[in-house]
């Protein structure tokens, strides 16, 4: 059963299926005006205790693909958005994260907004939802119903260990600085 959150909810992913250890992160969207050519990144900010990156590292993205824990794994850009289902993919493998981190931040920002004068105003459909590696089975799923229509980078969600256990959250919080606000808050 999939579970359905909506901003602020948190779910336990330990006690929501059995023995998670590995889970896809997939997320989506669609682009209002399909003539104008948007580009979204996603990328994932691993935090430590303090709330920062413990190394740059840590910040995962197209040009950082796996995290130095061999916990997380971004499986591409796709540069256009187009075509059914998820955009973009991340492989988190729970039981491999280092110790030192507490929270994983799941960011969508647009590429070169200033200079496409663009902001997520023009996105639609936003998603982001967690997969069980194991049974294939989709656990939780998150819809963006806000309309971000100024910000160019938006925390879709976030995985963050408590007393050993993993729990999603449902966030969607934006910034009009696309991801370097997100860079300069966490690194």
């Amino acid at each position: 059963m999939v579970l359905h959150a909506s901003t602020g909810k948190h779910i336990n992913l330990n006690r929501s299926a059995s023995a998670i250890q590995e889970i896809w992160v997939g997320l989506g969207w669609d682009i209002s005006d399909s003539n104008e050519d948007f580009d979204l990144d996603t990328s994932a900010f691993m935090l430590g205790k303090n709330g920062r990156l413990p190394s740059d590292d840590f910040f995962v993205y197209y040009n950082n693909l796996i995290a130095p824990d061999g916990s997380l794994e971004h499986k591409g850009d796709n540069r256009t958005g187009d075509g059914e289902g998820n955009d973009e993919v991340l492989l988190v493998k729970l039981n491999r994260t280092s110790p030192d981190i507490t929270e994983i931040l799941f960011v969508v920002s647009i590429y070169e907004f200033k200079k496409r004068n663009q902001n997520f105003g023009k996105v639609k459909n936003a998603y982001i939802r967690i997969y069980d590696v194991s049974t294939k089975e989709e656990i939780v799923k998150y819809e963006l119903n806000h309309s971000f229509k100024n910000e160019s980078a938006i925390i879709f969600a976030k995985l963050y260990k408590k007393n050993k256990e993993w729990f999603f959250e449902a966030v969607g919080k934006g910034n009009e600085r696309g991801l370097a606000g997100f860079l300069e808050r966490y690194m």
